[in-house]
């Protein structure tokens, strides 16, 4: 797998920064600045992020597969190529409808 160092001013596929585990949720940060954070995520099946709130906005974008994205007890099915923003301080949860990976960006300013 691929490093940080190697990322900066390097070409990089999303899909392979990253590698499903069984039964697990697996994150890797790319970014971590005082200003946000960018960290990809690989869920198997049936694997989630149970509901809690941030303080910032958080946008998620869909890499490969499907999810479902509830914010505030409304349910979004997102799709490979899809994005969404979760607002700051809203309860969202994230549960995999099959394998997806992720791409996480928090700005907290």
């Amino acid at each position: 797998m691929t490093n940080k160092s190697t990322l900066t001013g390097q070409p990089a596929k999303l899909n392979t920064l990253i590698d499903y585990q069984a039964n697990s949720v697996v994150s890797r940060t790319i970014i971590d600045k005082t200003a946000g954070t960018v960290t990809l995520f690989a869920f198997d099946i049936q694997q989630g992020l149970s509901e809690h709130t941030a303080p910032y906005d958080a946008l998620i974008y869909i890499i490969e597969g499907e999810a479902e994205v509830t914010i505030s007890g409304k349910p979004i099915r997102l799709r490979m190529g899809e994005l969404i923003i979760m607002p700051a301080n809203e309860p969202h949860l994230l549960s995999a409808i099959t394998k997806f990976k992720m791409f996480l960006a928090m700005i907290r300013s």
